[in-house]
């Protein structure tokens, strides 16, 4: 199902801090997991999760945005204040459907595999699949809830695919099996650790990133999701490290 070799182009994808990532694709503009609030502690549950650097980007300037790709609503270094906010004025979030159910309003329910097809403005259709992730170890998800991954595929525009917070090489394995090579991943990385599960990886670390590009057989990797957070453990030194251990330097870029 790729089209790795069906347009010469780059998709653009600008990383704005955290899991926030604008992509172009097929002149539609998509924003993965709004957070604009400030540095500061933000409470979740029984922890409280520090977030050390702003935003790059007001939101005020990425208007329009056409659609939010969600990867989970509940933590709020995936989903803060300013970007509930920010959603209010988007016409369509696709995101888990427990998700879906909590914010209401122009949020959309896509679960692995299901897809929808958005109207180009040049004419066509860009299609949004969502792909399974899990944001822990195996028999997380009670405690981590639901977490969603998404490709983008269009008749004429490379396969893009973004991880959202995913921390399983299977998974990428049975993605791979359907949708591989890609040409993009935007991959959520850092190497997340909280005292949950015995500080076991939340989503991947630089290892296992350069691991899924190659298992993707992805042309170009766009690492988000490696700064701007305490409990991220790794940030892009680190990753940098790891792709050229595996010899995959090239791919890499960075914003």
């Amino acid at each position: 199902m790729s089209n790795i070799n069906t347009a010469n182009e780059q998709v653009p994808v600008l990383v704005f801090g955290g899991p926030t990532a604008l992509i172009e694709y097929g002149g539609l503009r998509f924003l993965t997991d709004p957070t604009f609030d400030g540095p500061g502690d933000y409470p979740l549950g029984d922890l409280t999760l520090a977030k050390t650097a702003p935003s790059s980007i007001d939101p005020a300037d990425l208007a329009p945005v056409d659609a939010v790709l969600l990867s989970h609503d509940e933590h709020p270094d995936n989903l803060d204040t300013s970007g509930r906010a920010f959603l209010a004025d988007v016409p369509l979030t696709l995101t888990t459907p427990s998700g879906a159910g909590r914010l209401g309003g122009a949020a959309r329910p896509l679960a692995p595999w299901d897809s929808v097809e958005l109207e180009r403005p040049g004419g066509g259709t860009a299609t949004v699949t969502g792909m399974p992730a899990l944001h822990g170890p195996e028999g997380s998800e009670p405690m981590v809830g639901e977490v969603i991954g998404f490709m983008l595929t269009a008749e004429d525009l490379p396969t893009v695919y973004i991880s959202g917070d995913n921390a399983s090489v299977d998974v990428v394995r049975e993605i791979a099996g359907r949708f591989g090579p890609v040409d993009t991943a935007v991959i959520f990385a850092g190497a997340v650790r909280t005292p949950m599960f015995d500080g076991a990886l939340l989503t991947v670390d630089g290892t296992r990133a350069a691991e899924v590009a190659e298992i993707l057989g992805a042309r170009r990797v766009v690492p988000a999701h490696v700064d701007s957070w305490k409990h991220f453990t790794e940030g892009r030194d680190e990753l940098v490290a790891a792709f050229e251990t595996a010899g995959l330097s090239d791919r890499l870029q960075l914003n």
